[in-house]
């Protein structure tokens, strides 16, 4: 394995670009401090492996509001502090933060855009306001034009596995997002107040492609309301008409609506996409009232694992 280590100071891109290109597994450790540079990752099989979330700083300010050099706006897709862009690659203790968020009017600001088969992400924070983690691919259509401008628009949708286990997800609107099969362990989902808007928000915007098996799995994880109103915030809405997102023994807090859940004004999406929840707890977990969502059977619970979930594409 290629190990490199880094301080404060150095630049991860520059040790990322210099890896051997060989295919063989490599390891950039980061000392604790804060690194403010834009990355990208796009070399597999590699491990960016900080000292703790809090200790461990990855932080960059770009905001889809703001006029990129080429002469237009950035976009969502070119906002981000972190892209991941390869098959089998790992995040580690750090925390990714994109401070675009503090400005009025920034738009979308991806702290992590997450690009690959096999991904993963244990002990990590991820901190933004709108679209913090994007979990790929893209939809296979825009709505408006120009919309998926960034590194991925003309590339194959293709399927893939992240997996997620003991982050903390912090946002304010559709602050995770996207196609992937994505799998959350242990994880804190934390709703927020940005400063330039009324509290309230959505947590999830799955875009999951017809016929794929899984969307978003949170397994045994807490949704967290922070100086957020009750009842102010949404579990999630459908970016795409087949998007899927079930809850399994998830804390709930009261910040979440009674109706749960948000149909984003798609009709079709009763009959095409798929939420439910089973076994959630906390004051914001009856199921009673939910809207676009079901209550599983405790042996249609048990068949959602991991390992069916690692299996299924």
């Amino acid at each position: 394995m290629h190990t490199l280590t880094l301080h404060p100071g150095d630049s991860i891109q520059s040790a990322i670009d210099a890896l051997p290109v060989d295919g063989q597994p490599a390891c950039i450790r980061l000392a604790p401090g804060v690194y403010r540079e834009k990355v990208e990752l796009r070399r597999s099989h590699t491990t960016l492996q900080g000292s703790g979330a809090g200790e461990t700083i990855l932080a960059w300010d770009d905001g889809a509001n703001d006029v990129h050099p080429d002469g237009v706006k950035r976009g969502t897709f070119r906002s981000y502090t972190l892209l991941v862009l390869a098959d089998r690659c790992c995040l580690r203790g750090l925390t990714i933060r994109n401070d675009a968020g503090q400005r009025a009017d920034s738009g979308q600001c991806i702290a992590l855009f997450a690009d690959g088969d096999g991904f993963l992400c244990e002990d990590c924070r991820l901190v933004s306001t709108q679209d913090t983690l994007f979990t790929a691919p893209l939809p296979p259509r825009e709505v408006i034009p120009g919309g998926f401008l960034g590194p991925t628009q003309h590339l194959p949708r293709r399927a893939q596995r992240h997996t997620y286990r003991r982050c903390v997800i912090q946002g304010d609107v559709d602050f995770i997002f996207g196609g992937a099969a994505a799998w959350f362990e242990d994880c804190d989902v934390v709703c927020i107040r940005r400063a330039d808007r009324a509290p309230g928000g959505y947590a999830t915007a799955a875009s999951t492609p017809e016929g794929q098996k899984y969307g978003y799995v949170f397994h045994r994880c807490r949704f967290v309301g922070e100086e957020v109103p009750e009842g102010s915030f949404v579990l999630g809405r459908p970016w795409r008409e087949h998007a899927k997102t079930v809850l399994l023994d998830c804390r709930i807090g009261a910040h979440i609506r009674p109706e749960g859940w948000d149909d984003w004004g798609k009709k079709s999406f009763p009959v095409t996409g798929f939420y439910a929840e089973y076994g959630c707890t906390g004051p914001g977990s009856s199921t009673e009232k939910r809207a676009f969502s079901r209550r599983l059977t405790a042996d249609e619970a048990a068949a959602i694992t991991y390992e069916d979930f690692l299996s299924s594409l």
